[in-house]
């Protein structure tokens, strides 16, 4: 329990600290907040630079990340397709491979509003009492 007080106590004064962002850098961080929580509607393209056709379209509400792989840059896709169901797809990209993942609709996100969403599983670590 102390822990979790003191992770709070952290959270807030990272937000005060933060009270110094532009109305922009609030408004792009709570878009990407809610990008993550599922709540915007995105469509991603992979398009081949070389012959400038889509190689994929994905439209959804969606998380991306990049990432790096041994062989190259890739892609991740996660979308929320129905309650507690998620698909997931990657694109690798290379040279001749480019992305873009558009805004399909505006959202309503204040840029004089933070939000902290704290998930209590991922903070306190299930614990198994051996009798």
């Amino acid at each position: 329990m102390r822990r979790l007080i003191v992770a709070a106590l952290l959270a807030f004064g990272l937000l005060l600290a933060a009270g110094c962002s532009s109305d922009a850098d609030v408004a792009r961080q709570n878009l990407s907040v809610d990008s993550e929580q599922f709540k915007i509607n995105r469509r991603i393209v992979g398009v081949n630079g070389i012959t400038d056709k889509y190689l994929l379209s994905i439209e959804g509400f969606c998380s991306v990340e990049s990432s790096e792989s041994k062989l190259a840059g890739s892609l991740e896709v996660t979308c929320k397709v129905g309650d507690n169901a998620y698909k997931k797809s990657y694109l690798g990209l290379s040279d001749n491979t480019t992305y873009v993942v558009e805004q399909i609709e505006s959202a309503n996100v204040s840029p004089y509003h933070y939000e902290v969403i704290f998930k209590p599983s991922v903070i306190i670590p299930d614990v198994v009492v051996a009798r």
